[in-house]
């Protein structure tokens, strides 16, 4: 620690010594006696080697107090929010630059440990959500009962599969996110024919109308549409569902039984479940969430209107080709 602590010393104490013998220079020049300059010189070795004799003792002892505080902590990222505040300009900047390091570390950690909880929560609710069409498949081949009930269940279960991946894909859509011109007919309507046995179990009326060229990742989208489906079939068997494309718009629509007016602006949050999910039991609150992030990432505006017993309707708005 000597070494490093002469070496951060050497460019005050080279600057002394300049000045010491520039000093003496003048002295010798203006004829002042030889004893004079003697206990001048002497002084001046005496209070520099006393600076550097308690500088050196005062940043050993911070450098153990900090050495202590660094043992003391299991974050070592912590340091900064308890290292004592410094008195030099230099140090100072610098304990500014680990202090804004320091809890940009933490702002990182709390956010890492908050998803991973978050993960964990969604992991166990989607196990509970699964149980569901796993043990109804269970029963149609104890009682061999109709294939068409076999393959709704089957749907269902891909469903919550799908959910669950493209959550945990949503820390990587940049990445994994591939645009291109696609016809939003064309996407729609293999929607539906993949959900086709889901649908014609809940005994929905699907309409489709008009056609655009949009900007987008297809699998991404077809995720979406196919998530406004699902949540169709299973919060309002028998409705008629209506998609409808106008410009760079898809207007999906539903005549079932709405959203509560108070709970409309929360329906997109993370394990939001509202009045409805809560009367199903089986909701985790997932799914629109995952469909608003999808929508940010894809730069789709979406909008939610509905009327409690009456309709609920999504409009997304694509951004227009001409200015991608």
């Amino acid at each position: 620690m000597i070494r490093e602590f002469l070496q951060s010393k050497l460019i005050s104490v080279g600057f002394l010594w300049i000045g010491y013998f520039l000093f003496l220079l003048i002295f010798m020049l203006i004829d002042v006696p030889f004893g004079t300059i003697a206990m001048i010189s002497f002084a001046f070795i005496f209070i520099q080697l006393s600076w550097l004799i308690t500088s050196f003792f005062y940043e050993k002892k911070r450098y153990e107090e900090m050495k202590q505080q660094m043992e003391k902590l299991e974050e070592t990222y912590l340091l900064g929010e308890v290292l004592r505040k410094p008195r030099s300009l230099v140090e100072h900047k610098y304990y500014e630059a680990m202090l804004a390091v320091s809890r940009d570390a933490i702002s990182r950690v709390e956010q890492s440990e908050r998803s991973a909880k978050e993960y964990k929560e969604y992991v166990e609710q989607w196990i509970h959500e699964i149980k569901t069409p796993l043990t109804a498949m269970s029963l149609i081949l104890a009682n061999e009962q109709d294939v068409w009930k076999l393959r709704r269940e089957l749907k269902r279960a891909d469903n919550l599969t799908e959910n669950i991946l493209h959550y945990a894909r949503l820390d990587s859509i940049e990445k994994d996110k591939q645009l291109k011109e696609h016809s939003l007919n064309a996407i729609l309507n293999d929607v539906v024919k993949n959900q086709m046995d889901l649908l014609i179990a809940s005994k929905m009326k699907v309409e489709i109308e008009g056609d655009a060229n949009i900007y987008t990742d297809n699998k991404a989208l077809q995720f979406i549409v196919n998530q406004l489906l699902t949540n169709s079939a299973k919060y309002c068997p028998g409705a008629k569902i209506t998609m409808r494309v106008e410009g760079t718009e898809l207007i999906y629509e539903d005549d079932g039984i709405g959203i509560l007016a108070h709970e409309l602006e929360r329906i997109t949050e993370r394990g939001y479940t509202g009045s409805n999910g809560r009367k199903l039991g089986t909701s985790t609150g997932m799914g629109l969430y995952i469909v608003a992030q999808l929508c940010k990432e894809l730069h789709i505006e979406l909008k939610i209107k509905s009327e409690h017993n009456n309709y609920t309707r999504f409009q997304l708005i694509f951004p227009n080709l001409t200015e991608m």
